[in-house]
């Protein structure tokens, strides 16, 4: 149903594991070892590809954690662009561009299109990784404007050094759902920190129509991975 409203699906790993470099330790969370990492996404790409009817052509690490080893595996396995580059980490790539095969972080020669994420990178940074730039999931945790003055810090950041604004944000499906407080397994529980449950649903999806609206008041061009793949000169 996704796939007939026009929309773009694309693949996120097998089992939301780490299939790149963790940028911190999640306990528990253990990554793959990079020669694992093509078997598992080729897995991946045909459970997709068997559910959609066609093969996915863009793809997202979890938690943003890419890396060399799964530009490599994309790129041969005919994917044409990558969402995973977190910004708010590498601070270096503001625009998309087309991976080194050596080290995924620099331009090169792959035909992979790598999207960064979106990071405000006016903000003074007061933490080891860097993750007070990402301003996932503000527009939620606050609100459409909250996150929209970060945006309109970024879309200055980047006029300002004569490059084209490209704006590429993750999503879950669960944000725009009620989430319970607490998770029960039998076993055991889970209890969610407060920003991953905090006014999930009617609210979120209510402030992402709002952001869409901001975003339209200023011109933006709402493209699928694949559009923008096809159409990126640089």
């Amino acid at each position: 149903s996704i796939a007939r409203a026009g929309h773009e699906v694309g693949c996120h790993s097998l089992y939301h594991e780490t299939v790149g470099d963790p940028i911190f330790e999640i306990p528990g969370v253990k990554p793959l070892l990079p020669e694992e990492v093509p078997f598992r996404l080729r897995v991946a790409t045909e459970w997709v590809t068997e559910s959609l009817g066609e093969q996915p052509v863009s793809f997202r690490c979890p938690r943003l954690w890419g890396s060399t080893a799964v530009v490599n595996a994309l790129d041969d396995l005919g994917y044409v662009a990558d969402a995973s580059y977190p910004l708010y980490f590498y601070g270096e790539q503001l625009v998309p561009y087309h991976p080194n095969a050596a080290d995924w972080t620099k331009p090169g020669e792959l035909r992979l299109l790598e999207i960064p994420n979106f990071a405000d990178m006016t903000v003074d940074s007061t933490d080891e990784y860097h993750r007070d730039r990402d301003q996932w999931p503000l527009f939620r945790t606050k609100s459409a404007r909250d996150l929209m003055h970060h945006l309109d810090n970024f879309i200055g950041y980047v006029s300002e050094r004569g490059l084209p604004v490209v704006l590429c944000f993750y999503f879950h499906p669960w944000e725009f759902v009620p989430m319970p407080a607490k998770l029960h397994y039998g076993e055991g529980a889970v209890e969610p920190d407060y920003f991953l449950i905090e006014n999930c649903g009617d609210y979120a999806l209510e402030q992402l129509g709002a952001l869409m609206e901001m975003l339209k008041e200023r011109a933006a061009v709402f493209m699928t991975a694949k559009q923008l793949a096809a159409d990126w000169e640089m």
